[in-house]
């Protein structure tokens, strides 16, 4: 919120005579009491003569394009020979016998804007009068600044310290909880407990802290007018009051204009802006009505759904039936707690005026400001809470003031519905502050600290505490704490680290999702980090049957992008999307891998237990049941080229056979044995996926994608991907000693025929067991396809690594294992010697 040091200062002042701070001092009070700035700026200098004048002549010169004045202007001595001051101006917003604020020659206005007498308009023009914009108040006004007959005593003074020119604007960080602070009455509020003063509170005795005087608004005699508050709204409060016979054409005074201004709310007229005034001072937000255009009683009640209603801004909108809406007997006249509307809007023939103050429902207001993207400072502070006490001062202090700014008399009558909802009182020892931050205070610190900040405070030791109306945040005894604390001082905590628990670092698991990252990356694969959404129409575009597992996808309620509304089951969507991104920016070679956590549903809803106590064992195995089941997935995708083209040779395309190997990588990371096998499986090519098992379960599947999902989705030809569920693998912490042997290996090698049909893992598998336990590794280096193998045929040679741990093997021991593999790959699939 933004609100002036002078303002801030004014209302502390009000009990505490003589007070004073720097800026620098008041930002610093209102961090100690948990309250951040976005830092303070004072307002623009202006040197030289800037005095007080009053217009004492005004010749309208018609013979230009636009109009202009030539105004004869009193500035007492303060030119040096006390004759009037010769000066054009362009504004038409003053009138003869304004006092206005003048800038003679030799002056500099904010943005170096120097003031010399020169001629303009065939006349001489010696000063200018300026406005608000050009003093630095505000970025733009319609016309000059124009003083009451208050200054007269003033007439060619220094006019700096007269308008609040001196004067630094705040930028307070008020966070969602506390909405009491935005206003001038709750930041001040604080700026007492920063520096330890007492506070009058503007609400409770407004002609004491602003010296109003009150007594022109008469005590209720009767009621206003019929109001019918429908229960369905979920309104609080409502209340109205009327001044009638207002000067229409009466404007603000600068000094109420200049505090709108520097806390970046523009001046209209004098109706609304004493209620906007008001809601800054008391943070009660209020609307003012054109009386003679409401038509009848007032109806508060909920929108029906598709009505349509014009707002202030002049758009037209379409209401939901959640909606809020204030109507007379012609219509709607205001969408309650976020803007009111165009028919009964002030204007400068009104002459009767309807305040009206109410309490809405925090939830709807923030609801219907959202729902129509209108968010005004009026719903802000409904959103975060108002004080139902305070309806009826902000009714009555909007009167005195607008009758003091516009004149008119202020009606008798007064239409006020609902009741303050009283605060329940919260239990709390008088201890319990203390032992959360560590620190002693003493009973009487808690209490005079809860009591600083409004609170009623019975008993001792355990106390029961009341808070304040304008407290809405405090609801629970750690509210409480957090009051005591921060405004003890939150610097003063001491800072203890824990001590840590002694342990092995990293559970098996973390250790596995560790090795597997790790591995990846130093295969060549960058990591992303894909996000948890996807698109709502994925797997459509895939072409994934009804009843696929991965359409089980978790519905978002309020999705940050309302085309990606569900929560994936698969890492592949966004990882494919990063490769389209990529290529689109021109880098056609890459390989990314995504180690992260999906969603698949268990439930379509979830119970709601009572909040009145806690659940039972039932309970919450119930509701831990219906939570969405959430896996450890890991996922590589990769197109292009995996060896480039260069002095060493040919380059080398990402193959179906490069994403098998990825899923080995990870196998190996994660210390587990893994089979392949042919498999069909969107989103990949029939004839190019391997299924990835373990232990005859099937955890992933990896190769080259479909080329039709390719083409829909916008990628390269033959990209490939990988994907396993992790968390289905098996996990076993271990911690195995290492094997060395002092003795030489020995290497044969031994090529195999078999059909085409047969796959080359399953021919390694049966090496590997026919071969016994004298192997020490199976490796697949050559496939050969000829015609002398026979149609339908292929070979595949193998390296065969043989090592014993006691002794050196020769060479006849060796063969008879490498004869028995090929007799049991005979017997299994087919395979004979290749000569």
């Amino acid at each position: 919120m933004l609100i002036s040091q002078n303002w801030v200062t004014s209302l502390v002042r009000a009990n505490n005579e003589g007070w004073k701070a720097s800026e620098q001092e008041l930002d610093s009070g209102f961090v100690r009491v948990g309250f951040e700035t976005e830092g303070f700026q004072a307002l623009p200098e202006t040197t030289g003569p800037l005095v007080i004048g009053k217009v004492e002549e005004v010749e309208e010169l018609t013979q230009f394009k636009k109009p202009i004045r030539y105004c004869q202007v009193n500035v007492g001595t303060a030119n040096g020979t006390g004759e009037l001051q010769g000066i054009i101006c362009g504004a038409r917003n003053f009138r003869l016998n304004d006092f206005v604020v003048v800038a003679l020659p030799g002056a500099e206005l904010p943005g170096g804007f120097k003031i010399a007498a020169r001629e303009t308009y065939d006349h001489i023009s010696n000063g200018m009068l300026c406005s608000a914009a050009e003093l630095g108040f505000t970025d733009k006004s319609d016309g000059i600044i124009t003083l009451g007959q208050e200054f007269t005593p003033h007439l060619g003074e220094d006019a700096r310290p007269l308008i609040g020119l001196e004067d630094t604007v705040f930028d307070v960080n008020v966070t969602p909880d506390r909405g009491y602070a935005l206003s001038a009455r709750g930041l001040s509020r604080e700026v007492a407990s920063a520096f330890d003063l007492d506070f009058a509170d503007p609400a409770l005795a407004p002609a004491t802290v602003t010296g109003l005087d009150m007594s022109r608004v008469p005590q209720p005699q009767s009621s206003l007018i019929d109001i019918d508050l429908r229960e369905e709204t979920q309104a609080v409060r409502f209340g109205l009051r009327k001044v009638s016979g207002i000067d229409p054409h009466a404007r603000s005074p600068f000094w109420l204009e200049r505090e709108l201004m520097l806390s970046g709310i523009r001046p209209v007229n004098a109706a609304t802006d004493v209620t906007n005034y008001v809601m800054l001072l008391m943070g009660t937000p209020m609307h003012a009505f054109d009386a003679q255009a409401v038509q009848g009683n007032l109806v508060v009640r909920n929108a029906q759904a598709g009505e349509k209603f014009e707002t202030l801004d002049h758009v037209e909108r379409t209401l939901d039936a959640e909606d809020v809406v204030i109507c007379d007997e012609s219509g709607i006249q205001s969408l309650a707690g976020v803007m009111g509307g165009t028919q009964t809007e002030i204007s400068d023939q009104t002459v009767d005026v309807y305040f009206e103050s109410a309490i809405w429902d925090p939830i709807r207001v923030a609801r219907t400001s959202r729902r129509h993207k209108l968010s005004s400072e009026a719903s802000r502070r409904f959103e975060r809470g108002v004080d139902a006490a305070v309806v009826e001062v902000a009714l009555d202090y909007a009167c005195a003031l607008l009758v003091d700014v516009a004149g008119g008399t202020v009606e008798p009558g007064r239409t006020l519905i609902g009741s303050v909802p009283a605060p329940a009182a919260i239990s709390i020892s008088a201890e319990k502050p203390g032992r959360y931050a560590g620190v002693q205070y003493s009973e009487e610190t808690v209490i005079s600290r809860l009591q600083e900040v409004g609170c009623t405070v019975e008993g001792s030791q355990e106390l029961s505490v009341t808070p304040p109306t304008w407290r809405t945040d405090i609801t629970m005894d750690v509210d409480l704490i957090e009051e005591v604390l921060r405004l003890e001082g939150l610097e003063d905590i001491p800072t203890i680290l824990p001590t840590p628990r002694g342990g092995r670092g990293l559970s098996p698991a973390q250790k596995r999702r560790r090795a597997i990252g790790h591995g990846l990356a130093y295969a060549g694969y960058a990591e992303i980090l894909p996000s948890p959404f996807i698109a709502n129409d994925t797997f459509d575009v895939w072409g994934l049957a009804k009843d696929d597992p991965r359409r089980r996808a978790v519905g978002v309620q309020n999705p940050l992008e309302a085309d990606k509304a569900v929560l994936g089951t698969t890492l592949l969507p966004n990882m494919l999307e990063a490769i389209e991104r990529n290529v689109a920016r021109g880098r056609r070679d890459l390989s990314l891998f995504g180690l992260q956590q999906v969603s698949f549903q268990r439930a379509e809803t979830s119970p709601m237990p009572s909040v009145a106590g806690r659940p039972s064992e039932s309970e919450l195995a119930e509701l831990l049941d219906s939570l969405p089941e959430q896996p450890l997935h890991v996922a590589t995708v990769a197109a292009g080229k995996v060896e480039f083209e260069g002095p060493w040779g040919q380059g080398r395309e990402y193959t179906f056979a490069d994403a098998i190997e990825s899923a080995r990588l990870v196998a190996r990371a994660a210390g587990v044995e893994i089979e392949l096998s042919a498999a069909e499986e969107l989103p990949w090519h029939p004839g190019r996926c391997a299924a990835i098992s373990v232990q005859g379960k099937t955890v992933g599947y990896a190769g080259e994608l479909h080329p039709q999902v390719l083409e829909r989705l916008g990628l390269p030809a033959r990209t490939c991907a990988m994907e396993i569920d992790v968390t289905a693998l098996p996990l076993e912490e271990s911690f195995p000693a290492p094997v060395l042997s002092a003795f030489p290996a020995l290497h044969q090698d031994i090529a195999l025929v078999v059909d085409e049909v047969v796959p080359a893992e399953e021919v390694r598998r049966v090496i590997a067991e026919g071969a016994g336990d004298l192997l020490e590794d199976v490796r697949l280096f050559d496939i050969f396809r000829g015609e002398q193998l026979g149609a339908g045929k292929k070979s595949l040679a193998f390296e065969l690594v043989f090592r014993a741990a006691d002794r050196t093997l020769t060479d006849e021991e060796v063969n008879e294992h490498r004869l028995a593999a090929a007799e049991l790959a005979q017997e299994r699939v087919g395979a004979h010697m290749r000569a």
